[in-house]
């Protein structure tokens, strides 16, 4: 027995949770849900989604806050900077969350803000988003979002950029095929996809 559990679906944002945990190496036990309000799921987050996790009887969902968390909780991964380096940190992570998942939701949607809409939604434009996260991507060179060190918030970007660029919401951009590369090419992230790649068939029994 564990006291970490991930409560997950195999074709869902949960695969970025799964891949936090590999990459801080938690011990922990995996629940496999349905989509559309899950008994199992809906004790632990009522709004019937995943990914969720339940530490120590704590209950974090919203994948931006587990991969903060778990950063946080197992401190010897070093994915996250000391506290007073974490500008660029939580900018990239939570650019990521709100901005760029609003953008590329609302495109995949084919709703465009009016100009007069842009200001009112977190966004602006999708195009503006994009070339946004790309000068910052590609500002990274070699290193990363935020520096030399891989963290969570490379993470989280990567798992975005990987998905859209696989499905079309994210442009094939230079910069974002080399990042999605770069992070896909880490052990963890090919142990999480190993993992959730074999649930695959669970999931659509």
């Amino acid at each position: 027995m564990t006291d970490l559990t991930l409560y997950t679906n195999p074709m869902s944002r949960g695969r970025i949770a799964r891949w936090m945990l590999e990459e801080v190496g938690a011990d922990y036990e995996t629940v496999v849900v349905e989509f559309g309000g899950d008994p199992a799921l809906l004790p632990v987050n009522p709004m019937g989604k995943v990914p969720a996790i339940v530490h120590a009887g704590t209950t974090i969902t919203e994948c931006a806050a587990i991969c903060a968390y778990l950063a946080d909780a197992f401190p010897d991964a070093g994915l996250a900077p000391p506290v007073a380096e974490r500008a660029a940190y939580y900018r990239w992570l939570f650019f990521a969350a709100g901005p760029l998942e609003q953008a590329v939701v609302s495109n995949s949607l084919g709703w465009k803000p009016e100009d007069k809409q842009q200001a009112l939604v977190g966004f602006g434009t999708y195009d503006r988003t994009i070339d946004t996260l790309e000068q910052a991507v590609e500002g990274a060179g070699d290193g990363w979002l935020t520096g030399e060190r891989f963290t969570a918030a490379d993470l989280y970007v990567g798992a975005h950029l990987g998905w859209g660029t696989m499905f079309g919401s994210i442009p094939k951009r230079d910069a974002f095929v080399r990042f999605v590369e770069r992070t896909a090419a880490r052990p963890a992230a090919q142990r999480a996809n190993a993992l959730d790649d074999a649930l695959m068939p669970q999931a659509s029994d």
